[in-house]
């Protein structure tokens, strides 16, 4: 049994319609198993169950092959696969390199009525001898998904919801581990899919350079106007309140980016009372006591779950926050204006499934609400009041007291982040890491390759 990883029983929790969890499915989920195990052992598996056998069948039809499964498929979408389509999709050694597993022949040198000559299949596949004198080997598992599905979609979601209750023992996992081998990345990265959110214990905090060796254990650190991997006061070195030692609502970082970052790290390292001002001051300052280092407490908010509550609770407002597309911008640094590409509302949903895929959200960062023809800036202003009474129910808020040795890395299309005000000097490190680095890593350590490259390349 994989160590740190959602057992059975919570992976059996309706991930897909992404239902919240109670206090106790969350301390089963994050409970730390001391055995450990191989990498192959632990990963999990794509694939369907067995269903039951029958003879397979390929035959020649006018539209493209008609195919019969050795294993009966249910929904099936259609029977028949074009010719051309097949062809393109010939994975041989002469039409896929095998190094860098990209296409090796033009699709379109290609006749466009290309026809099979000869088939013949078996359990295992189905062969063809094609009208160009071509031959291809198309296993089973590949046919029988295209004759139940249009494509290839992103994988399912095993996503966990939380509120407050995520605190009582929150996901956790061991820089050690992590640090010794990849079956640890598998642990950090699959809590981080399902929760939204991973602590590593156990960090080493006189350096920040270890901090960063760790983030890059995932992928590489994302460089910004902001620079790479960060280490600082709230000195204002910067234009945002993030260097400041002001309290912070819930919010998701970079915004204005047509990608926002995908991960986001912070390590406390150090958090002191700050000097006194002045000479002239420090005798005042002595005798009414040195002002302590307290506050700063770091907020988390589960998006996702927020969204939900809001989609119950009010699907008006859902559908205005995920149709209503506005401006974005980082302009407060001398020299640098930046917006996203396009327009983005609060809510991004799947094109292709119509569920949440993004929470994009910081007020601060918000442009103007546009006038759109559907619905008035009165009616944006409306919905945005209700998510916003949403995040701060005291229900959707995770507070933790950060620490040195003991770094939060969260997935910020997911987890919105604040904090409280502070006194005295804190010295924090982190780094962004970009979405699409963090889901291979996820995919490579988690799936055995032979399961992953279907999913990627179709």
């Amino acid at each position: 049994m994989r160590g740190k990883v959602v057992g059975a029983i919570l992976r059996s929790r309706a991930v897909v319609s992404r239902q919240p969890l109670s206090r106790t499915h969350i301390c089963a989920a994050v409970t730390v198993a001391k055995s450990s195990s191989t990498a192959q052992n632990s990963r999990r598996t794509f694939s369907s169950s067995f269903r039951r056998l029958h003879e397979p069948k390929a035959e020649i039809t006018a539209e493209g092959l008609e195919l019969s499964p050795p294993q009966a498929v249910t929904g099936g979408k259609r029977t028949v696969l074009p010719n051309f389509w097949l062809r393109d999709n010939c994975r041989c050694t002469k039409c896929v390199n095998q190094d860098t597993l990209q296409r090796n022949f033009n699709t379109f040198a290609i006749p466009s009525d290309i026809h099979p000559t000869k088939v013949e299949a078996t359990k295992e596949n189905v062969t063809v001898q094609w009208s160009d004198n071509h031959t291809s080997t198309y296993p089973w598992p590949f046919l029988s998904f295209y004759l139940t599905s249009n494509a290839r979609g992103h994988e399912n979601d095993q996503i966990s919801l939380w509120g407050s209750e995520a605190g009582s023992r929150p996901p956790t996992v061991s820089f050690p581990r992590v640090m010794a081998s990849d079956q640890g990345v598998a642990d950090l990265t699959a809590m981080i899919k399902e929760f939204g959110f991973c602590f590593v214990k156990d960090t080493p905090h006189d350096d920040p350079d270890v901090t960063r060796q760790l983030l890059e254990r995932i992928a590489f650190i994302r460089v910004t106007h902001y620079g790479g991997f960060y280490d600082f006061t709230p000195d204002l070195a910067m234009a945002d309140t993030a260097y400041t030692n002001l309290a912070l609502p819930a919010h998701t970082d970079t915004t204005y980016f047509t990608d926002p970052a995908g991960l986001q790290a912070f390590h406390l390292l150090e958090h002191k009372a700050a000097p006194p001002p002045s000479e002239e001051k420090e005798a005042a300052s002595s005798a009414a006591g040195e002002a302590a280092a307290e506050g700063g407490k770091s907020l988390l908010v589960d998006g996702f779950n927020a969204a939900r509550i809001l989609k119950e609770e009010d699907p008006r407002a859902y559908e205005i926050l995920s149709s209503v597309r506005l401006p974005w911008h980082a302009s407060g640094n001398e020299g640098i204006t930046i917006a996203p590409d396009k327009l983005y509302p609060v809510l991004e949903l799947s094109e292709d499934t119509g569920e949440l895929h993004r929470v994009r959200w910081n007020n601060d960062d918000r442009g103007v609400v546009p006038f759109g023809e559907k619905y008035s800036p009165s009616e944006w202003y409306e919905a945005a009041r209700k998510w916003d009474e949403i995040l701060r129910r005291k229900s959707s808020e995770l507070w933790v007291q950060l620490e040195p040795g003991k770094p939060l890395i969260f997935d910020n299309w997911r987890v919105l982040h604040g904090r409280s005000a502070f006194s005295g000097i804190r010295r924090i490190c982190g780094g962004y890491i970009n979405r699409d680095d963090f889901i291979s890593r996820w995919r490579n350590t988690n799936y055995p390759r032979s399961e992953v490259l279907p999913r990627v390349t179709g």
